[in-house]
């Protein structure tokens, strides 16, 4: 089959499998690995006629620029808000993961002690590719998931030198224990040179400007790999310690194009791995396969259930971390391409060099991703909400701004049981809040700080809700990966001269909340006004018609915010995403007081709206702008 046909069958594979993958909601890996081995040992479709060694190359240059991609999304913040477990688990973990590992491969895979100490080096890693999904996926606490964040992108490296010299300790002659640690010094040195000094020098380039913008992300693309290729010169397998050093070094350079140069690194990420996780599957054998006994499964389940959690219970003893936190660490460390990827190398290297058994190394790898992605990937979610380190679902409002409205929007969404956080840059702005029992944080959002301690993982909808329409969208820019583009909302923008075209495009904003026309002053004066926001059932008998005849014309005489489901599910009502109100759900209201409704079954319940839960207003009555110099309200 022509060179090109191939690549055009490994990018549609590896790339429809993971869009497969979303919308199945499973970890995309499960999906291309079996797509690779359809493709490959079980159809032969998938051959590529290329030398191991060339192959081996080629392979390495993607995994050093996927390593280098996750390593620009580390934050120092992070860092010094976990160090202590991070330096644990990168600095302990893996000796005490190797030397487990090792053992597990000898005893219960029984394979030679050799070869099991290349499979237990092998292991130490837990692949950026999967755990960053998988966390998301989760949404654990910030915390917990900045330790596997950390753990998984620094010990890939680590995993991989490991391997590099255990197999030079077994294979070359006069190799012994002084020459192996000179190696390791060398290949550290080496790395803190290249990746360390080469990160910082791009940095500084890119900084002054020296750069032009349109190639800042397509000339990492090539000084990546060169870095990789300079740095195995000096030490095998060295240079993807000194990637992820470069990117870790780039990834905290606060440089302007950040955002941009992670955007474009990211898109070529996913390619990158659509064609790994296809070809390297696809150049097992049905011998490969036929491999896998009971000892494999043996080796598995020791892995899983004996060797993560005493490394994870050993290397943290004495560490600040709960019972709850030790658990789910413990339990969560599945192994992506990196793993794959090295298996792929050490594994043929072995059987030349006499180790018969070294066959079984690349399906062992093989059989330990399936097992951990599959495993892990289907109870970390439930686990961590078991124990109390992820929300149960995402269900709630972030409101940006410490407005009147937010106030009496906050304290209505309390009153309904859903979950909110106001947050404002002024400390004073929020008293008003806090007093009345809604959540708060006080901070910039758009700033690092908000990056590493503002936890919104349990919310669903962000709504900007400041006097200043450009922030507003920028906000709605910043949370556009968190939320998703269609749960991010602002007020809408003024228009000084009635026309549209000063206005930002969608591609630049969030989406405008409730209507077109009721920006900040509109619903600040509608407060002035005496309007409140309350909750409605909405029946079979009570329709939302019923709802709207009595109430007047939406837009002038009240306004629709949004809807609670029969399923206490927010949704958020706008002209782009509008919410029908069904037979059942709650409708969320914006009307002066006088326009509360009237039915007799209603009227207790009404009543207890307007009071909030436990006396509380959920409007802010008395409030007079002119005597509160703290709000977002225009000057009188």
């Amino acid at each position: 089959m022509h060179a090109s046909t191939v690549l055009v069958i490994i990018l549609a594979a590896g790339l429809g499998s993971q869009w497969i993958a979303a919308k199945l909601r499973l970890p995309g890996i499960l999906v291309m690995i079996a797509a690779g081995l359809v493709l490959g040992p079980l159809t032969g479709v998938v051959r590529l006629d290329v030398e191991q060694a060339e192959l081996t190359e080629l392979v390495g240059l993607g995994v050093a620029i996927v390593l280098f991609e996750g390593a620009m999304d580390l934050r120092l913040g992070e860092f010094r808000k976990v160090g202590a477990g991070v330096r644990r688990l990168t600095i302990v973990g893996p000796p005490l993961a190797w030397a487990l590992g090792a053992t597990a491969a000898h005893y219960a895979g029984r394979l030679s002690w050799p070869v099991s100490w290349v499979l237990g080096a092998i292991l130490v890693v837990t692949g950026p590719t999967v755990i960053l999904p998988l966390l998301r996926q989760a949404r654990l606490r910030k915390d917990v998931g900045s330790l596997l964040k950390w753990e998984g992108i620094v010990n890939d490296p680590v995993g991989v030198l490991l391997a590099v010299l255990t197999f030079q300790f077994l294979t070359l002659s006069g190799e012994g224990v002084a020459s192996t640690a000179v190696r390791m010094l060398a290949a550290l040195a080496a790395a803190a040179v290249a990746g360390g000094g080469g990160g910082w020098l791009v940095a500084k380039l890119y900084r002054r400007g020296w750069v032009p913008p349109h190639l800042k992300g397509p000339l990492l693309v090539v000084l990546v790999p060169g870095v990789f290729w300079v740095t195995n010169l000096v030490q095998n397998e060295a240079g993807l310690l000194a990637v992820t050093l470069m990117g870790l070094v780039i990834g905290n350079a606060r440089l302007v194009e950040r955002e941009r140069i992670l955007n474009f690194k990211s898109s070529l990420t996913v390619v990158l791995l659509a064609v790994l996780f296809i070809v390297i599957p696809g150049q097992l054998t049905r011998a490969d396969l036929d491999s896998l006994d009971l000892r494999a499964v043996a080796f598995v389940a020791v892995t899983l259930f004996l060797v993560r959690p005493l490394t994870i219970w050993i290397a943290t003893i004495g560490l600040p971390l709960s019972w709850q936190e030790k658990t789910l660490l413990s339990w969560v460390a599945p192994r992506g391409i990196v793993a794959a990827a090295t298996a792929g190398v050490f594994g043929p290297a072995l059987v030349a060099e006499g180790y018969g058994d070294a066959t079984a190394l690349l399906p062992f790898v093989f059989a330990v991703i399936v097992a951990t992605v599959l495993v892990h990937g289907l109870t970390i979610g439930p686990l961590a909400r078991r124990l109390g380190l992820a929300a149960s679902a995402r269900n709630g409002l972030l409101i940006v701004g410490a407005s009147p409205f937010a106030q009496a929007l906050g304290e209505a969404l309390v009153a309904a049981n859903i979950d909110v956080l106001v947050t404002d840059g002024s400390y004073r702005r929020l008293s008003r809040l806090r007093k009345a029992d809604v959540p708060t944080w006080t901070g910039e959002i758009l700033s690092e700080h908000a990056e590493d301690e503002l936890d919104a993982s349990h919310l669903n909808y962000v709504l900007a809700a400041t006097d200043n329409g450009f922030y507003n969208a920028l906000v709605c820019r910043s949370q556009n990966d968190d939320f998703g583009s269609t749960h991010v909302f602002q007020l809408p923008m003024q228009r000084p001269s009635g026309e549209d075209a000063n206005r930002l495009p969608l591609q630049r904003r969030g989406h405008f909340a409730f209507d077109r026309v009721s920006d900040y002053y509109v619903l600040h004066r509608h407060i002035k006004d005496g309007w409140q926001v309350w909750t409605t059932s909405i029946t079979d008998e009570h329709t939302a018609d019923d709802l709207a005849a009595r109430l007047g014309t939406e837009g002038e005489d009240w306004l629709l915010l949004g809807a609670i489901t029969s399923a206490g599910a927010l949704r958020l009502h706008s002209r782009t995403h509008a919410v029908t109100l069904k037979s059942g759900w709650d409708a969320l209201v914006f009307a002066p007081r006088q326009r509360v409704p009237h039915r007799e079954e209603e009227t207790a319940a009404a009543l207890d709206t307007l009071a909030g839960v436990k006396g509380k207003p959920t409007a802010v009555e008395g409030y007079d702008a002119a005597k509160d110099p703290d709000t977002h309200a225009p000057t009188p």
